[in-house]
């Protein structure tokens, strides 16, 4: 068994990670960081884990890793996470990074909108990005993975086969995301309180949510031009899932039949991109609690209307976090995941 830790253990997709590799036959949890003063068993900061594992917490200094272990989950928050990864990487320790300090080659692109100096620039350099379905070569030999952010993974999986193939225009590209509770942290805050969610939504952070950049840079690096989408997230009274409508223009004679070819030929051996047929559309029921990314089209007058849909807690964190870490470590991409 290949001994992996989780450097903040903590965190909502912490205890998503946990579950899947307690599932998973190929490695073992041998480390848990935390960065509280007390280190508790991570049983007593979730008890759902109780009886499963009761490992006790540890700091988070590269100190603290045990020499055994070959690969770790960074759950901490940006601008955290970079001062940490660099020592545990100086140890030989492959790096699954779930926060954004490593989804950016531009040091300045990062700092504009995190607003913090990026304490690891050598690191951002030799990062891939960790979006299987389209990087699944890069990923393999990779030292840091910074995996994708929730929002992204969707909107990204599902533009992405049209961009490359030209089928749509890059200029007027509409996002409309919606985004269950949990994707804003375990940290209450009044706009997560529960009077505030509950029977509500609301769009948040238009035109400058974080996850933009991040969405445009990797489609760019698709599409082979500059893309700049137009991104609203909303947030509604669910507790997980997210829900991408995204609206482009499609280029003169590109049909139906055009646009469902290229998604199943992007698509045909990705076993978590479930391309759908016949009108379906994606839920998030369909996809809550899995690793699956469910894309459908429709073409109205001149527009391709794409419905995309992941867990964002699984497939926009914590399971493609996993999924990485098979490709990594040469393991079955599907291990603990199905």
């Amino acid at each position: 068994m290949i001994k992996v830790g989780i450097l903040g253990a903590t965190a909502y997709t912490s205890l998503e990670l946990i579950k899947i590799l307690l599932r998973h036959t190929g490695v073992e949890i041998a480390y848990l960081g935390i960065r509280r003063d007390e280190k508790p068993a991570i049983s007593e900061i979730f008890p759902a884990l109780e009886g499963r594992i009761d490992l006790k917490c540890k700091g988070i200094e590269p100190e603290d890793v045990p020499g055994d272990v070959k690969l770790i989950f960074a759950t901490l928050p940006p601008t955290i996470a970079m001062r940490y990864i660099p020592g545990i990487v100086k140890l030989g320790v492959r790096v699954v990074d779930l926060s954004a300090d490593y989804r950016f080659k531009e040091k300045d692109v990062y700092e504009k909108w995190y607003k913090a100096e990026h304490v690891d620039p050598d690191g951002i350099k030799t990062a891939v990005y960790g979006l299987p379905e389209l990087f699944n070569n890069e990923i393999k030999n990779a030292q840091i993975i910074g995996n994708p952010g929730c929002y992204p993974t969707g909107t990204i999986l599902g533009l992405a086969p049209l961009l490359k193939n030209g089928l749509i225009y890059s200029d007027d590209i509409i996002v409309d995301a919606k985004s269950g509770i949990s994707g804003a942290g375990r940290e209450p805050t009044d706009t997560t309180h529960y009077c505030e969610r509950n029977e509500n939504i609301e769009a948040y952070k238009v035109g400058c949510h974080r996850h933009t950049p991040e969405i445009n840079h990797i489609l760019s690096r698709v599409a082979g031009t500059d893309i700049s989408i137009f991104f609203t997230p909303h947030l509604t009274p669910m507790s997980r899932g997210i829900l991408n409508t995204t609206y482009a223009k499609i280029k003169d004679g590109v049909s139906h039949n055009d646009i469902q070819n290229v998604y199943d030929e992007a698509y045909q051996d990705k076993t978590f991109a479930r391309v759908k047929t016949k009108g379906k559309l994606p839920r998030v029921l369909d996809v809550a609690n899995s690793n699956y990314c469910d894309i459908s089209f429709n073409i109205v007058d001149n527009r391709v209307i794409i419905v995309s849909c992941i867990d964002n807690l699984i497939k926009g964190a914590a399971g493609q976090a996993v999924q990485n870490m098979n490709i990594m470590l040469g393991l079955d991409e599907t291990m603990g995941l199905l």
